[in-house]
């Protein structure tokens, strides 16, 4: 990114508290509204759907009624696949999304059970896993129709009553910003994300399209050329430079 040449007025401290008690006014407001939103999405109707339909992990093929693993509610993420395509290859935002829920144990204390989905066929989705060092189960939904499979990239709601599965909420998009506690933080900064959609001041530094940096290549720098990886993967132990993201649709 380029050196900006502007930033936030200098101000005395008096000058800055009042401001941001103005700006408490309207973060409030926009709480109360989330509230009232999350109230409504309590109120969804919900599909039911065959809790028996097979899928597979580490386990090899289960029901999807085990993933619930016994609680009441489940929440899972639905990561895309490229077929083929090297750990590098693999969906960044996907993989940016995933790697932000590292432990579900306080939703598990809450009766809430979480698993990621992928189109992926096991024998692909196995090793990816244990590079990443996911310690959350993953499932290959790959052939499921319905709600237990559907699109990728969605965040997804299921009730279980007893032996009875059901569909109850999926989002998609900026609505899986909720699991990116990344992007709140961000979004807590002068400068922002640096997304070119962001309303800006004169100075601030020029926005890039959304979400470019999800991935980098081995010197850091956002690109998602052939020599980037998504940005988690270069903690991983054997993450080494590339040359090709690998993915039949770039051959």
């Amino acid at each position: 990114m380029t050196t900006p040449t502007g930033h936030p007025p200098v101000v005395d401290l008096a000058t800055w508290q009042a401001a941001r008690d103005e700006l408490l006014v309207r973060e409030k407001a926009h709480t109360r509204e989330g509230d009232a939103i999350a109230a409504a999405r309590r109120r969804l109707p919900m599909v039911e759907f065959d809790g028996k339909v097979t899928v597979v992990g580490a386990a090899g093929p289960v029901p999807f009624l085990e993933l619930f693993d016994g609680r009441d509610e489940l929440v899972v993420y639905k990561h895309m696949w490229h077929d083929g395509a090297p750990h590098q290859g693999q969906c960044g935002g996907c993989t940016t999304t995933a790697w932000h829920v590292k432990d579900a144990v306080y939703l598990n204390a809450r009766g809430v059970s979480y698993a990621v989905l992928t189109e992926g066929a096991w024998d692909e989705v196995a090793p990816y896993l244990e590079f990443m060092g996911y310690t959350e189960p993953w499932y290959s939904v790959r052939g499921v129709d319905g709600p237990a499979g559907g699109p990728m990239g969605y965040l997804t709601s299921y009730l279980r009553l007893g032996d009875r599965t059901f569909l109850t909420y999926a989002t998609t998009a900026r609505g899986n910003e909720r699991v990116n506690g990344s992007m709140g933080l961000l979004d807590m900064t002068p400068y922002g994300r640096g997304e070119d959609w962001e309303d800006n001041p004169d100075g601030w530094p020029e926005g890039r399209h959304s979400c470019w940096s999800w991935c980098a290549d081995a010197d850091g720098n956002p690109t998602w050329g052939p020599t980037s990886r998504p940005v988690p993967q270069w903690t991983r132990p054997g993450a080494t430079p590339v040359t090709t993201l690998g993915r039949r649709a770039d051959d």
